[in-house]
């Protein structure tokens, strides 16, 4: 009898434990899409909405404003001090004593350099043993003068007698003034000696060390002495520029103001007073140089120092003034573009007559009006913008009644 078929075990494909992981899954993301819209919802309502459509280019503006402006020319310029002084040794000797410290600020008088007197004061206390014996002889000649004319008036003595002791007398007064020069001489060597500041001043580096020997009439200098208060400086401007300063000079008797500036232009450095010009234009660069003085109480300016000078020639009254990023130029026209009422923008021609730092007075515009200050490729005469930074206009609804 045969065998029955055996019966087929095999398992289906899809068992039911994976159908329940593909639902699981589809359900988590599902879930995770429903979590992400209200994100996307969210940041597509915190975009910040741009310019309403045809509303043009978003500018800053600002109005022309009316006021003051002082006008200035720019030049190059060095520090100078009103004195410096070379000193030198008057007497020849050994170097005792140095009594400064190099870079000291000394006063007038001050003792710098000692040198050995004591060669000086024998020699004037020789000068002084023979002016006191000349001295003396000159009191025994008065004397014998005295004698012989008493005696002449008596006729005891001939008359050559006395002449021969006038003359006497005044040889001995000659030998006397001679000696007394000698003293002063060496009284002036003995002041030699002591070395002093001839004027107030900081020194500079020690030049000369104890136990050195020096000689007068060297070239070599015993130190050199600056004035640094007050101070001044060199600078030089334009010949075609000469007229007005000397008008402003007539018209202005405290003198005319010039403000010093480091190299970058970035700090003040001091303001002073025009003091003079030169006498003659430099052939050669066309050009006047001019002093002006400075008070240096803090030593911020150092001599041979460079500056950029700025020296006040005028200062425009009423002038209208915009900002300097305002003043576009196309070749040598300078123009600004004007928004008028309707946030339209037209293109204005100007003049400018001065520059100050990031202001510019102009001519050939309206004190109020607007003027574009920024984005100016992006607009032309004629079109609309729309101006950062004002309140949009709100639609007003009419209530019902």
């Amino acid at each position: 009898m045969a065998e029955p078929a055996a019966l087929n075990t095999t398992q289906p494909t899809h068992s039911p434990q994976r159908k329940h992981r593909w639902l699981a899954w589809l359900l988590g993301v599902v879930v995770v899409l429903l979590l992400l819209v209200p994100l996307f919802l969210h940041s597509k309502d915190a975009t910040p909405a741009g310019p309403p459509a045809g509303a043009g280019t978003s500018v800053t503006v600002e109005a022309v404003k009316q006021g003051s402006m002082d006008v200035f020319l720019d030049a190059l310029g060095t520090v100078t001090p009103l004195q410096t002084v070379n000193v030198y040794s008057q007497a020849s000797g050994r170097v005792m004593a140095v009594n400064y410290r190099e870079g000291q600020m000394v006063q007038k008088g001050q003792s710098l350099v000692e040198i050995d007197p004591r060669p000086v004061e024998a020699q004037l206390q020789q000068a002084l043993g023979t002016l006191a014996k000349d001295r003396s002889a000159l009191e025994q000649d008065k004397v014998n003068l005295k004698r012989y004319q008493d005696a002449l008036a008596g006729n005891a003595i001939a008359q050559q007698t006395v002449f021969d002791a006038e003359a006497t007398v005044r040889q001995a007064e000659g030998t006397v003034q001679n000696d007394e020069g000698s003293v002063a001489y060496y009284r002036v060597q003995l002041s030699y000696c002591h070395i002093v500041a001839p004027i107030s001043g900081r020194i500079g580096l020690r030049l000369v060390d104890p136990g050195n020997t020096i000689f007068s009439g060297s070239s070599s200098t015993i130190a050199t002495i600056t004035q640094l208060n007050p101070i001044t400086t060199v600078f030089s401007i334009a010949e075609d520029h000469m007229p007005a300063v000397q008008k402003q000079i007539q018209q202005q008797k405290d003198g005319l103001r010039v403000d010093l500036y480091d190299r970058a232009l970035e700090n003040k450095l001091s303001t002073g007073k025009l003091l003079t010009f030169d006498n003659q234009v430099d052939t050669s660069t066309g050009t006047v140089r001019l002093r002006a003085q400075f008070d240096n109480q803090s030593n911020t300016l150092f001599p041979n120092q460079f500056v950029n000078a700025r020296l006040e020639v005028n200062r425009l009254e009423n002038a209208k003034i915009v900002s300097t990023a305002a003043v576009q130029y196309n070749g040598q026209q300078a123009f600004v573009y004007t928004i008028d009422p309707a946030n339209k923008v037209h293109l204005q021609n100007v003049t400018v007559i001065n520059t100050e730092g990031n202001q510019s007075a102009i001519d050939g515009i309206n004190v109020g009006e607007r003027v574009v200050t920024s984005n100016f490729d992006r607009i032309q005469d004629g079109g609309s913008v729309s101006i950062q930074g004002a309140k949009p206009a709100t639609k007003t609804t009419g209530q019902a009644r």
